[in-house]
């Protein structure tokens, strides 16, 4: 059963449009566990516009395994990281101008500076995953690093058009996730999944995980984020009656 990470963010992103209390992500992190999900994933950026450090720290509290942090490779989130101790560190790019992450982490070209966060993390007993495009040339850079996993950036799937640009891009995240598996890394993947196109994801050999959060947020306004995270968790099963793409 692949597992389901739920990135509560959006939740935070609610509360700091108001700079106040509520909605809750420690909450939302209970209700999604509630509802079946394997892990809970928060990215704390460098200029806190959503997650703040307050709900790092609450949440390591409250979880008792399956916090994901997303972060870059800044001095500052590595020192967090470090005295919180999340079950697992997720390096990501990030951009201050960006509405969300727009690709994956450039491994190649950021080597000296991945391989010394690497490295620090490890050290402290943390699990390092790399978030990296479906590169062949990025995954075999992300396995000489030492990394445990690494998690594939699925955006330029789920904004393709047409069966030909989905196919393709399906493709890409075939043969990446089939050479990272042979290099011995465990494979998750995420980035604009939803209900309707999650499927075809699910049934890549050797897919171990998904963080899925803008959809299982936006759906939980209408349902209930249990409610949400279960629909998800069902949508996930391979023999959940979607199209084979």
């Amino acid at each position: 059963m692949i597992r389901l990470g739920v990135n509560i963010d959006h939740v935070a992103t609610v509360r700091q449009a108001r700079r106040g209390f509520e909605p809750d992500p420690v909450l939302a992190a209970g209700l999604a566990l509630l509802g079946g999900a394997d892990t809970i994933t928060i990215h704390l950026r460098e200029d806190r516009r959503h997650i703040q450090d307050r709900d790092l720290y609450i949440l390591r509290q409250t979880l008792p395994s399956g916090l994901n942090l997303e972060m870059a490779c800044s001095d500052e989130i590595v020192q967090l990281a470090l005295k919180t101790k999340p079950d697992q560190v997720t390096l990501v790019p990030e951009k201050r101008q960006e509405l969300t992450t727009e690709g994956g982490l450039d491994v190649i070209g950021n080597e000296a500076a991945v391989a010394q966060v690497t490295q620090q993390l490890g050290s402290a007993g943390i699990d390092v995953s790399l978030f990296i495009d479906p590169s062949i040339e990025q995954v075999e850079k992300s396995a000489k690093l030492g990394v445990r996993a690494i998690e594939f950036h699925t955006g330029s799937y789920a904004e393709a058009r047409g069966r030909d640009a989905v196919a393709h891009q399906l493709g890409l995240l075939r043969k990446a996730a089939a050479r990272a598996i042979k290099l011995g890394l465990h494979v998750h993947m995420g980035h604009g999944l939803n209900y309707l196109n999650v499927q075809p994801i699910v049934r890549i050999p050797g897919v171990e995980e998904l963080n899925i959060g803008h959809s299982i947020i936006s759906r939980a306004i209408f349902v209930g984020l249990e409610r949400a995270v279960r629909e998800m968790k069902l949508a996930m099963q391979e023999n959940f009656p979607h199209p084979e793409v």
